[in-house]
């Protein structure tokens, strides 16, 4: 028995009395008379606990007592709905609807019939007629159910202007609310969301989730700052609000701000349940900040949540990376390709790491591996042309530039290259026309040149060549 919410079991008690004495009137034993609440609840009962058999036979008792309620005739209609018999549901609630028209249970049935015999067309008349019939709570139920029966028949724009009427009806409904927000995002509809909710607020300031829409749809067109403003009002309503801490934290990195971004989204880890990509996301702007110890805790963070996300141990290789520590990195990007094998940028990654630490053939091997995965990108080819350049094969990144050309096409950059291995196998001559070349094609490229081998510089005439093409910066007014 429940000690503490006694009330519970009178109604424990009474559930019992009754299922009692509908099992005497089935046996023909005596028994008190059952009204028609009483039957109701003895159908709720046994529907609830899947005891169909024993639910529709309480429905056709009672029934045979009362024959003119039209409410047991929905509750028996929604039994044979739940067995898959449409037509004897669809005859027995035309019956209904002679006794009580003024029922909205017995339209959003007709509508469960129509769209399980995949008459999305029927269901849509049917409610759109009744929608002008009723008013108040019942209009607000028929146009929620509507929007419903448009997504089941993929019109999204008539969804989302079915659950705009719900809110021009019944401004402060949560659950036409939620569903908008995520509606305006699908159908790009932003600007209609922000008048909607901007006439809410006007009518009801103090409602945190029109607030939050707003907020959501100047996000949808890339307006951080308002979309900023209106989750601040949102969570000044309600400081609870972890979805406008979560939204706010993503506008904030989309603007660049990592400290305030930083900031709530710790808030948000404060009221809300732990999840791996709010911590991934701290981790990110700790990285953007430069401040790489503090990204890799909140990446670790994150990996004890999700142990099978490749990306954060791939994020702490990097994060060791930019601090050269090449031992690290290895390790935290071996875990990455323990879980994914096959993702050519953890491997060139690697390769790198293993080049750093002079174990060059070891890198050459997923360099090449890297390229096997990836062999339409150019930029893969070139991390194998460069370490096979870094390991003194010239005569090898030659074959490989040329193999590449052939798969990808002549990129600018590999102008470069083919200029470097000239110039670095005494072809100095050859060497400096391509560069020539390379330069008046792409000068940008120079860069990726000088990555691979910055001592190039220091080549009879490189220097002075480089230098004749390198763009004139313009002096500010």
């Amino acid at each position: 028995m429940n000690q503490d919410f006694p009330f519970l079991n009178d109604d424990f008690e009474e559930i019992r009395d009754l299922l009692q004495q509908f099992e005497n009137l089935k046996s023909g034993q005596s028994h008190s008379f059952l009204d028609e609440d009483s039957f109701e609840l003895i159908i709720d009962y046994y529907d609830e606990h899947d005891e169909l058999p024993n639910a529709m036979q309480a429905a056709e008792l009672a029934i045979e007592q009362f024959p003119y309620s039209s409410t047991l005739l929905l509750k028996k209609a929604n039994l044979l709905i739940e067995s898959k018999k449409y037509q004897e549901a669809m005859e027995l609630l035309e019956k209904a609807a002679i006794l009580d028209s003024t029922d909205i249970n017995l339209y959003i049935l007709q509508t469960d019939v129509y769209l399980a015999m995949n008459q999305h067309q029927k269901a849509a008349a049917l409610l759109e007629e009744q929608i002008s019939v009723f008013d108040g709570e019942d209009k607000t139920e028929l146009l929620l159910e509507l929007a419903d029966v448009y997504d089941d028949c993929e019109e999204f724009d008539k969804v989302f202007e079915c659950l705009k009427l719900t809110l021009e009806h019944a401004p402060n409904n949560e659950e036409a609310l939620h569903k908008i927000c995520f509606w305006t995002e699908f159908t790009g509809r932003n600007e209609e969301s922000i008048r909607l909710h901007t006439s809410i607020i006007n009518e009801h300031p103090y409602n945190q989730l029109a607030w939050f829409n707003l907020g959501t749809a100047y996000q949808g067109l890339k307006l951080y700052e308002k979309a900023i403003d209106a989750y601040q009002y949102a969570i000044v309503i309600d400081e609870k609000f972890d979805y406008a801490y979560r939204n706010m934290g993503d506008a904030y990195i989309r603007l660049r701000k990592y400290a305030d971004a930083i900031d709530v989204l710790k808030k948000h880890l404060e009221i809300a349940k732990p999840e791996d990509v709010i911590y991934e996301a701290i981790g990110h702007c700790y990285d953007r900040q430069k401040k790489y110890t503090q990204a890799r805790y909140y990446y670790r963070k994150a990996s004890h949540l999700s142990p099978s996300n490749d990306k954060l141990y791939y994020k702490i290789g990097a994060a060791y990376i930019m601090e050269n520590n090449w031992e690290n990195a290895i390790k935290s990007i071996l875990s990455a390709i323990k879980i994914n094998k096959n993702n050519a940028e953890y491997l060139m990654a690697l390769g790198n790491c293993y080049m750093e630490l002079d174990r060059n053939k070891e890198a050459l091997i997923h360099l090449l591996a890297a390229v096997r995965l990836r062999p339409s990108s150019a930029n893969t080819w070139l991390e194998f042309i460069a370490g096979l350049y870094r390991s003194g094969f010239y005569e090898e990144a030659m074959t490989q530039l040329e193999a590449a050309i052939r798969k990808v096409g002549q990129k600018p950059v590999f102008l470069y290259c083919k200029a470097a291995i000239s110039i670095a196998t005494g072809q100095h001559k050859e060497g400096l026309l391509l560069l020539e070349n390379a330069l008046q094609e792409s000068p940008k490229y120079l860069k990726k040149m000088l990555v691979i081998d910055p001592t190039l510089l220091q080549y009879p005439g490189v220097l002075e060549l480089v230098s004749k093409y390198k763009p004139v910066r313009k002096r500010k007014k």
